[in-house]
């Protein structure tokens, strides 16, 4: 069971999470979107958003360095493994509280507003319970190994969970070193992989489609009609209300 678990299982999903994306973006361009309900409601939107998308960054840059960068590295540059716990636990609890305050106020607003209710699908259902599931895991893993303790002491994920996740992409997992792991973490990590197969699936999918464009893109200099009246590149000085249609007489359309 920990074999199919902690190594077949992870590639499983990593395979769906690579071909899904194929295959989404080849067949479903269209459907490739958040379908945006901001013109339904923005109140709510506009706090739990940025509340929910900042947290998640800060909670994806904090597993990228507790998971991709060994214990040694950390050592050579004179960072005791109680200072990394210390900052690891800070950082981890702001931006798991930033990432759940933002999510409930998202689900709340697609449960309670009827137009964005209405456009909420089975899978964004599965979708948002899933990450939930995910990012409350990852709370009470970073409460119960760093303040609570798991049997009386500090739980050391870099030398278990770490290693084991890195393992993966080297082809070499170690099935062992999560079946020694507290529960918690061997469902988080469950439960962060079948997320991964979910992904290609969903809404998730903007994740891979950010605007970078807008980074080089020359500006784009927006002037009104009355402007170039002042500075005479207009001939005729705009009209009040709404203008009759011109009637075109010349046969042409």
């Amino acid at each position: 069971m920990n074999t199919f678990l902690f190594v077949i299982l992870p590639y499983i999903c990593l395979a769906i999470f690579v071909v899904g994306h194929w295959w989404r973006y080849k067949y479903d361009k269209f459907g490739w979107t958040t379908r945006s309900s901001q013109l339904y409601e923005d109140t709510l939107l506009k706090w739990g958003s940025p509340l929910f998308h900042f947290g998640m960054l800060g909670v994806v840059g904090g597993h990228v360095i507790g998971l991709l960068l060994p214990r040694g590295w950390t050592d050579a540059m004179g960072i005791s493994e109680h200072t990394y716990h210390l900052f690891a636990l800070v950082g981890g609890l702001i931006a798991g509280a930033m990432t759940v305050t933002g999510l409930v106020m998202l689900v709340y607003r697609r449960r309670t507003v009827r137009p964005v209710f209405s456009a909420t699908t089975v899978m964004d259902k599965v979708m948002y319970l899933l990450l939930g599931t995910v990012i409350l895991l990852g709370i009470w893993n970073t409460l119960a190994s760093g303040v609570f303790g798991l049997g009386g002491k500090e739980f050391s994920y870099r030398t278990t969970v770490s290693p084991w996740f890195r393992g993966i992409f080297y082809g070499q997992p170690e099935a062992a070193l999560m079946a020694d792991a507290p529960l918690g973490f061997q469902l988080h990590a469950i439960a962060a992989f079948l997320l991964f197969a979910l992904w290609p699936f969903t809404r998730l999918v903007h994740v891979f489609s950010a605007p970078l464009g807008y980074l080089t893109r020359p500006y784009i200099v927006y002037r009104s009609r009355a402007e170039h009246v002042a500075r005479g590149l207009g001939n005729r000085s705009p009209q009040p209300g709404w203008e009759r249609p011109s009637l075109d007489t010349s046969g042409t359309s």
